[in-house]
């Protein structure tokens, strides 16, 4: 109540009580006036002579006595008798706005608030309802471990045990949640001992935690990946340098053999497993996320119509027979940036997995379209506002299970059986390749009913170039000279080879600084320069000196990695494109085509 409230109630209650000692003045003397002459003792004092005399208080003094003691007395109880009134009123108000203001509190909370004894609820109020998915009403009287996902249900009924101990310092803890409509979610659960209708209670406080846990997941993955990348490019690099001879020198070989010479087949066979080497090496490339290609203008509907026209598909389909495959292409499907090379292994790679999971007359649907999204999606990954050329590859086969979902992209995570099935790269390959086009992945899959995977690539505007066909004729070379900076022996050996075959004069030497002494001492018209280099200077540094003595020096970039930011920083001070090792006699002739070109 009020402070004026509460002086108007007085105000009202005091004239009232006024008004009536008023009226019992009056009907006292009218009293008196027509019982005067019972009351002798009264006229020994003062007799009043009419009604007036007896209003005027021409009375006797024990009756003005009498009259001032009945008001006084009866003023005094209604007073105490109205500020018990008003006291209790007060009171009742007081409580009506407390329980009026816990309600709205409680009712109103951002979070789940619930009160849980003997381990079952007793209170909950409505944003419960959306952590369990059922109104707060039914949740009334249920056990409190219904709710819980049985993996945490140990955890869960340590924690509630805890609770009873006054000793306990663990109030807190996080677990799965079984909601009735969304399924599962991770909660934190903060208690605080009370007492409930005389017993022992406790008051619990929910936060929705799926997003943070999700996240935290995402950046352990990310940490997992980022490790066994730095081990897989380290790796990568050193058999680059091995490789080269088993696809360099069968190059160099059949060149020198007749047609019908019966080592031709042996020296194929070799050449053909180098490259598959150097595939596998490529994959590795791409988990160290050192791998980034040549980005160009790359048609998706393209990429997936090769992939179908080519041997490996047509040997998969020998493999799974009766599985039915379906291309549906969009007809106005927008470019992207990208390796035409490094997407066939998306869809090679999705395309393999899915018939991996699919029994005869199952389905695998590939299909593309252009998305706008102007909101992001929240799925496998947050997927950012933006325009995508998206990619989907559905399959009805036996789905995928919720804790392989989880470790699917990790390296060397597989299923399939060791030595029939590949490397076990394959979906750690789509990741990497995948985060260096800038794209997003989605994955949605039911056991028993199938997986689709969608990749969103962001688009271009540009026209996809079709790059010029060049004969063997071409690349030859008409004496120019070239300098090989590389530390790797066998590296220098077959360099000097297949330029010398292409008509180049080569030298080589094994380190930045004696790269910068021949250079200087003997200029040369094209430096292959690898970035890897022993000592105190690399390939940035070397090339560095050099255009100090030379600007503008036409430059090669080799390197067991891929592009680096000081691969990068090079081409930004000049040097011309980059060469992955191990590189064929055709790669190199190009690349210094092209060099010499500009």
């Amino acid at each position: 109540m009020t402070i004026s409230a509460s002086k108007n109630k007085r105000l009202k209650y005091y004239s009232v009580l006024v008004i009536f000692c008023l009226i019992y003045w009056v009907i006292d003397s009218l009293w008196s006036y027509v019982s005067f002459e019972k009351n002798l003792l009264a006229l020994m004092f003062s007799e009043p002579t009419s009604l007036m005399d007896t209003l005027m208080l021409r009375v006797s003094p024990y009756q003005m006595v009498s009259r001032l003691i009945v008001i006084g007395l009866f003023a005094l109880t209604g007073t105490i008798l109205f500020e018990v009134i008003i006291s209790k009123h007060r009171t009742e108000e007081a409580l009506r706005y407390s329980e009026a203001s816990y309600s709205t509190l409680v009712n109103h909370a951002g979070e789940a608030i619930f009160v849980s004894q003997d381990l079952r609820v007793k209170f909950a109020n409505p944003k419960t309802a959306e952590f369990t998915g059922i109104d707060t009403e039914s949740m009334v009287g249920k056990p409190l471990l219904q709710f819980v996902h049985p993996d945490d249900m140990s955890t869960m009924k340590r924690f509630t045990q805890q609770q009873g101990d006054p000793s306990t310092t663990t109030n807190s803890c996080s677990f799965r949640m079984i909601n009735k409509k969304k399924g599962i979610m991770w909660v934190h659960i903060n208690s605080i001992p009370i007492t409930w209708e005389n017993q022992h209670a406790t008051l619990n406080f929910l936060h929705d935690i799926s997003e943070r846990t999700k996240l935290a997941e995402q950046l352990r993955r990310s940490e997992r990946m980022e490790t066994i990348g730095m081990l897989a490019g380290g790796v990568a690099h050193d058999l680059n340098n091995i490789l080269t001879g088993l696809v360099s020198y069968p190059d160099l070989l059949l060149m020198d053999i007749p047609e019908n010479n019966a080592l031709r087949k042996p020296l194929l066979a070799m050449k053909r497993s180098g490259k598959r080497a150097a595939l596998i090496v490529q994959d590795l490339l791409t988990l160290a996320r050192r791998n980034v290609p040549g980005m160009d203008v790359v048609q998706l509907n393209t990429v997936v119509r090769d992939y179908l026209d080519s041997p490996e598909f047509i040997e998969l389909t020998k493999g799974h027979p009766g599985i039915k495959i379906e291309n549906r292409p969009a007809q106005d499907l927008l470019n992207i940036r990208g390796s035409a090379v490094h997407l066939s292994k998306i869809v090679m790679n999705l395309i393999s997995n899915a018939a991996e999971a699919c029994d005869h007359n199952d389905t695998i649907i590939i299909s593309t379209a252009n998305q706008y999204v102007d909101r992001a999606i929240k799925g496998y990954e947050e997927i950012k506002e933006g325009i995508y050329a998206v990619l989907r590859v559905c399959d009805s086969g036996q789905g995928i299970s919720p804790s392989d979902i989880a470790h699917i992209f990790e390296p060397f995570y597989s299923k399939k059986v060791m030595g029939r099935s590949g490397t076990g790269l394959g979906m750690a390959v789509i990741w990497g390749t995948v985060k260096d086009h800038n794209g997003y992945i989605d994955l949605k899959s039911t056991p028993g009913q199938g997986t689709e995977v969608c990749i969103y690539f962001p688009v271009t505007r540009e026209a996809v170039i079709q790059p010029a066909e060049q004969s063997t004729s071409e690349l030859k070379g008409n004496g120019e000279r070239i300098l090989i900076i590389d530390d790797v022996k066998e590296q220098q050996e077959v360099g000097i080879l297949i330029l010398t075959r292409l008509g180049y004069q080569a030298r080589a030497v094994s380190t930045g600084e004696d790269g910068v002494r021949e250079f200087k001492n003997n200029p040369a018209d094209l430096v292959i320069l690898d970035m890897i280099l022993p000592g105190s200077m690399d390939g940035l540094d070397t090339y560095k000196e050099i255009i100090k003595i030379n600007p503008g020096q036409k430059t090669l970039i080799t390197s067991g990695f891929s592009q680096t930011e000081r691969v990068r920083e090079m081409q930004r001070l000049g040097a011309g494109r980059y060469l992955r090792k191990p590189y064929t006699m055709t790669d190199i002739g190009q690349a210094i085509k092209l060099a010499f070109s500009c």
